[in-house]
């Protein structure tokens, strides 16, 4: 069984699984609220995944490229041409908050 503080992931013969506590966590980190049915969905679809990555595990690779593009096409560029669409004028006119240079927006990061 392998465990850290934030996250319980246990492991028995080699299969993964996830648990409640786990699915706590991660709706915590990512913020997100679920109901009780929610949750167990939630950790049947994990568990399902790591299966997933348990039986492709099983698959033999040796001597297989890695893939590092889906296709050989190289990607046609294009010059970066500056156009001046708007002015900042009209930029601010919509702005529910702005000063005189700027849009403020609210602030969401404390330091």
């Amino acid at each position: 069984m392998q465990r850290s503080d934030s996250f319980r992931i246990v492991i028995s013969k080699d299969i993964m699984s996830v648990d409640a506590k786990t699915v706590d966590r991660l709706a915590e980190l990512a913020r997100l609220e679920f109901s009780d049915e929610e949750k167990k969905e939630i950790q049947g679809d994990l568990n399902r995944i790591l299966e997933l990555i348990d039986k492709m595990s099983e698959v033999d690779t040796d001597g297989v490229e890695p893939l590092i593009y889906m296709t050989d096409e190289v990607a046609s560029l294009r010059e970066d041409i500056v156009k001046q669409q708007i002015t900042q004028e009209e930029a601010l006119k919509n702005a529910p908050d702005k000063d005189s240079d700027y849009i403020r927006v609210p602030k969401v990061l404390d330091k």
